[in-house]
């Protein structure tokens, strides 16, 4: 997902593929057994909001076929060229301000996106909308404040730093609107919305490569804001990327809340 209007973590900076990248390692296979457990099939018409990448927009067209279509969106659709021919329909779109793109969609999918969007209300409601009666959603999104260390084994100063960094980040987050506790939320919002049969789990990545790969990409990505809003020093983040690169630390994320449901 990706707002231009002072959104964090813009597509356009040259971090953002790999951040896209550690996101695709870290949870295409939760987010894909979901999708499967839901049974997407030749035929379906699916809708993934604020699809950033490729790698769900691709597993979707293959599991559609050539009888089914894909309508991805995002603020910012560059990264998405590549996957922008049928079944898939890439379309510019803010999920937040706009009607959906369409409706009597089988499935409705959004990854790591309302967390991000101030209106998020009426960007839940505008995809259940879009939802053909018997339709499927799927919303995962992070809780940062239900886990909030980089570093849940804080055993030295170089953990304590970016714990500390970490922190910062997610006040830049909340400074532009995002709800770092809004996952937890997801199961209540989507029977709320008129969901039925609603499930929801979570996933919380710890020491694995990509997350050393996502923290690394994240930091050099809001370094410049980190500084500029007193949060970090330049040296302190050095000596972060330093100790990233060393391979000393268990990184963690924050857990992605999965939650789905059918329309009545």
């Amino acid at each position: 997902m990706t707002r231009t209007d002072g959104y964090l973590l813009d597509n356009r900076q040259s971090e953002a593929a790999e951040r896209f990248n550690a996101f695709a390692e870290l949870f295409d296979p939760t987010t894909f057994r979901h999708l499967a457990a839901l049974g997407i099939g030749p035929g379906w018409r699916c809708w993934e909001v604020g699809a950033g990448g490729t790698s769900v927009v691709s597993w979707l067209a293959k599991k559609v076929g050539p009888t089914g279509k894909v309508v991805a969106t995002d603020i910012d659709t560059s990264r998405l060229a590549a996957a922008a021919r049928p079944p898939v329909e890439v379309r510019v779109h803010d999920v937040g301000a706009q009607e959906p793109p369409g409706e009597g969609f089988d499935l409705v999918h959004a990854r790591l996106v309302l967390v991000h969007v101030p209106d998020r209300e009426r960007a839940l409601a505008s995809m259940v909308r879009a939802l053909r009666p018997g339709g499927r959603l799927l919303v995962e999104d992070a809780d940062p404040a239900l886990q909030p260390l980089v570093c849940p084994d804080e055993t030295g100063p170089e953990q304590q730093l970016a714990n500390r960094l970490r922190h910062g980040f997610r006040t830049l987050l909340a400074q532009r609107g995002a709800d770092l506790s809004y996952g937890r939320r997801l199961p209540r919002l989507l029977r709320e919305a008129g969901l039925r049969r609603v499930e929801a789990d979570a996933y919380f990545p710890l020491a694995s490569p990509a997350c050393v790969a996502l923290e690394s990409a994240t930091i050099r990505q809001v370094r410049a804001r980190l500084v500029a809003a007193g949060l970090a020093t330049d040296e302190e983040i050095d000596r972060h990327l330093s100790n990233i690169a060393s391979g000393s630390m268990d990184l963690a994320t924050a857990p992605m809340i999965s939650a789905w449901g059918r329309k009545g």
